[in-house]
């Protein structure tokens, strides 16, 4: 495969070395095109090395021109990816903007073009920021990331580049057809909480990643997604339309009206088993009390109604257990009479909850049909997970 990758001016793009070497060792050709910001964090002569080819920077060199021009390497790459993508570079992508190299060429090119923001985290928030990267995927770029964490301005959130790994899986999908174009995944992620007073509720530990993780790569598939989100802090994937809940019983209600819609159903949530029966009108008090009582009623089971509520659409459930997976999922998979139950083991602290990393085992309604998914990060378990889904609903 062809791939022309764009390097834009962050600290980031020291990152694009690596990105380089996985690409070429996967045997792919990478032409990098670099603006004359990127180069001062990362030398052409590196590049140069690691890709086999002269990097490319001015628009208007005559000797560059001669060789090859940008309209050459619009027609030449089979993909177009920018990683890093400065919050810059993404304005101007979103504005149509050509004023260098790069961005020329992206205007130019009908090669399939997938973006890797990164940047300080209060200008990815920002409004604007935000507005591009809506424009962009609605225009089928692919955007993959930022991840959060700690950022080299010394800042903390959503704002680092995605690991080179999850940017060359995103590159090689957008050079292939999107398998669900044309589906409507309906998921759900994140833990519910049920009030015990206006202060305190009862709720667990599921951070939502996952869940958010098989939104994100549907969208990217070309899936229309509907994600019912439970009470998390995390950005809203791309591309896919966000129904933000609290308790289980609103959970319930948003998929319920949003199964009609859906193809595929994907039930990653947490959902709490019981509520308080009688949530106090004002704080419970410590004072006077040794020990208080809470009478608690069994929450509604959201798969089991998918389940006798659908009209065709493949339903996945999830599993999260502590000892005798295999068959704690297929036990629940008989009970709900869903499609497949993923299941994965949350006493690993290594992919249990607020973990980037997972590893699941998919378990079919057949004797034999389980598939063991390695540990991996929770992207690359998404696209197992939904390439099962849709194996399911084509057999």
């Amino acid at each position: 495969m062809k791939i022309l990758l764009g390097i834009s001016g962050g600290i980031a793009a020291y990152k694009a070395c690596e990105l380089v070497r996985q690409l070429t060792t996967r045997g792919h050709a990478v032409r990098v095109v670099a603006t004359q910001h990127a180069l001062e964090f990362v030398s052409a002569l590196t590049l140069q090395t690691l890709s086999g080819e002269r990097v490319r920077s001015d628009l208007f060199s005559l000797t560059e021109e001669s060789e090859i021009s940008h309209i050459d390497l619009a027609d030449w790459a089979d993909v177009a990816l920018i990683a890093p993508a400065t919050a810059n570079t993404i304005a101007r992508l979103a504005s149509g903007i050509a004023d260098d190299l790069l961005t020329t060429v992206c205007l130019a090119t009908r090669a399939p073009l997938v973006v890797a923001p990164a940047m300080n985290v209060n200008m990815y928030r920002h409004p604007a920021t935000q507005e591009n990267l809506d424009r962009l995927a609605k225009r089928g770029v692919r955007i993959v990331g930022p991840d959060a964490g700690e950022l080299a301005c010394g800042w903390q959130g959503e704002g680092r580049l995605v690991d080179p790994v999850a940017i060359v899986a995103a590159a090689e999908r957008a050079a292939g057809r999107q398998r669900l174009r044309g589906e409507v995944v309906l998921v759900d992620a994140g833990p519910t909480a049920e009030p015990v007073d206006p202060v305190r509720v009862l709720t667990n530990r599921s951070s939502g990643r996952m869940g958010f993780a098989i939104a994100e790569v549907a969208a990217r598939e070309g899936a229309e997604v509907l994600l019912v989100a439970g009470p998390v802090h995390l950005p809203t994937p791309h591309g896919v339309e966000r129904i933000d809940v609290v308790t289980a019983a609103e959970m319930r209600d948003a998929v319920l009206a949003s199964l009609p819609r859906a193809t595929l159903v994907v039930l990653a949530a947490a959902v709490s088993d019981y509520a308080v029966r009688e949530p106090a009108g004002t704080k419970l008090k410590r004072e006077g009390a040794e020990q208080i009582t809470l009478e608690l009623v069994r929450n509604p089971d959201i798969l089991r109604e998918v389940v006798e509520r659908r009209s065709g659409q493949v339903v996945v459930g999830f599993a999260a257990e502590t000892d005798d997976v295999l068959a704690n999922a297929r036990a629940k998979l008989g009970r709900k009479g869903c499609d497949l139950i993923v299941a994965n083991d949350v006493s690993r602290p290594e992919i249990g909850f607020d973990v980037d990393r997972n590893e699941v085992t998919i378990v079919g309604p057949g004797a034999g049909d389980v598939l063991e998914i390695p540990m991996a990060t929770k992207h690359e378990v998404a696209e197992r997970i939904l390439e099962r889904a849709l194996e399911v609903r084509r057999s």
